[in-house]
């Protein structure tokens, strides 16, 4: 069987999960982006095994972690089992999308090796929460950044009308309000990665278990998260400068056109008081 606790730093202990994994399995991880929100309240006060994030018991002998950004991670569960566990938390779900992003991994354990990535296989020491927490938290801001990669490339095609119509005056100018929209757009992005899913900040287990720092940095790495996340925000910086461009020329434009309707208004004054001395 698998150890489920190791000696910690400060006389702290790793908490154990009893799942009864043993070293012979090969444990399926899947990372699911279900929502924009997950609504936790309840599960944290009747089925947690551990918290923050929140470790729950699903399927027959396998586990999922609930991370409030949108994202489920389940642990050892076969396809029948995640479906029917991914349906029974649509009520937590809150403003749930259309397709769910997914991020697979596989785990296996052993006290004696060395915690590394070997192909699509990550070895642990023991499958302790805070291990299971940490692999889970790698996994759920590596789908957070497939979706939002797919939502940037996706701006970039919707905005080239926009760079297009500031080269070519025959294009149909943008409106404001699409403008505005996509502004909008972007700094929801930038507060969803950088406030709510924190994707450079390291997982709050490890304050607790420095030694666990390192199985972090690998995942880190092997995912390239922090290389992702900084691509990301320039390109959303790209995104965003395009709009205000294009908008601080669509507001030019617009000023110009008051200034003309200002002239021609005076002219027809003046032409009107010219007219009115003339018949007099």
């Amino acid at each position: 069987m698998v150890s489920l606790t190791t000696p910690a730093a400060a006389g702290a202990q790793l908490s154990p999960v009893p799942l009864g994994w043993s070293t012979e399995d090969r444990i399926v991880v899947r990372a699911h982006l279900v929502g924009e929100r997950l609504i936790l309240k309840t599960l944290e006060t009747t089925d947690a095994l551990s918290t923050n994030p929140l470790i729950v018991r699903a399927g027959a002998s396998g586990c999922a972690v609930l991370l409030r950004y949108g994202v489920v991670v389940v642990f050892n569960l076969d396809a029948t089992e995640e479906i029917q566990y991914l349906d029974s938390l649509r009520p937590l779900i809150k403003e749930p999308l259309g397709e769910t992003v997914c991020e697979q991994l596989r785990l296996a354990f052993h006290s004696e090796k060395k915690e590394r990535l070997e192909l699509d296989t990550l070895w642990l020491k023991d499958c302790s929460a805070e291990r299971l927490q940490i692999v889970a938290e790698a996994l759920a801001k590596s789908v957070v950044l497939d979706y939002y990669e797919q939502k940037v490339f996706s701006l970039f095609d919707q905005i080239k009308p926009f760079t297009t119509a500031i080269q070519n005056p025959h294009e149909r100018p943008p409106k404001e309000k699409e403008l505005l929209r996509y502004i909008g757009g972007t700094l929801l992005i930038q507060q969803k990665m950088l406030g709510i899913v924190e994707v450079g900040d390291k997982p709050d287990p490890i304050w607790d278990f420095p030694e666990l720092n390192r199985l972090y940095l690998r995942l880190e790495d092997e995912y390239e998260l922090r290389e992702r996340l900084l691509i990301l925000e320039q390109k959303l910086a790209l995104i965003a400068r395009s709009v205000e461009t294009a908008l601080g020329i669509l507001q030019q434009d617009s000023s110009h056109r008051v200034e003309w309707y200002i002239v021609i208004l005076i002219i027809v004054e003046i032409l009107l008081s010219v007219y009115e001395i003339w018949i007099q």
